[in-house]
Formats: structure tokens, C-alpha cells, sequence
């Protein structure tokens, strides 16, 4: 498991540091203006998982789940609903992880 750091975009540009997709998973900061962009490089769909820790009235909250295509991209905006009260991180899942880059921007 990484702990995926964030990185804000200039006035002028980023080219932004991506990161192979952990087995195990990944963790990212969480907050205003943060997102997770997801290059899938595979041949075939991954399913990019966020768990969403919080309850309403004793509810279990769904967790956020991503197709992102074959060859394509996808982006899931890393919101305060995915903090873990432990370790004030998302934690973060792949159905694959082959050819499968992550990255966390900032705003």
C-alpha cells in the first residue's frame, strides 16, 4: 500500500509524478480541490474502489466505485466523505492493477 502525496497544479502547468497502482491499494489525502486521476493502460476496464467510512442514522454509506475503460482515464474527486477517521486518508482499491497509474492533484 502507497500513501499517494498530492500535487497542485501551477498557475502555469503541471506534468504531474504518477504512480503504479498498489496491489494492496493506496491511501490519498483527502479535502477541497483534491482528485485522484486513474491512467488505465490495460486492455480491459479496472474498477477504481474508494470506501466511504461514514453512516447516516447507522447506515452504511456505498463506497465509490470508478470503470475506468481500457486505454482510457478517470478522475474521482477525493472529497472529505472518503476520510478514515483513523488515519484521515481515502483508501483506495483496484480490480487490476497492471499498467494501472494514479495520481493525486490538487487545485
Amino acid at each position: 500500500m502507497a500513501a499517494l502525496s498530492a500535487q497542485r497544479v501551477a498557475l502555469s502547468g503541471t506534468a504531474p509524478t504518477y504512480s503504479a497502482a498498489s496491489a494492496g491499494g493506496d491511501t490519498a489525502p483527502v479535502g477541497g480541490g483534491l482528485k485522484l486521476h486513474v491512467s488505465n493502460g490495460s486492455g480491459s476496464a479496472v474498477t477504481v474502489t474508494i470506501v466511504t467510512p461514514g453512516t447516516i442514522d447507522g447506515l452504511a454509506i456505498g463506497d465509490a466505485a470508478l470503470s475506468v475503460p481500457a486505454g482510457g482515464h478517470g478522475f474521482i474527486p477525493l472529497t472529505n466523505v472518503y476520510r478514515d477517521p483513523v488515519t484521515g486518508r481515502a483508501n483506495i482499491t483496484y480490480s487490476a492493477v497492471t499498467t494501472v497509474n494514479v495520481a493525486v492533484i490538487s487545485d
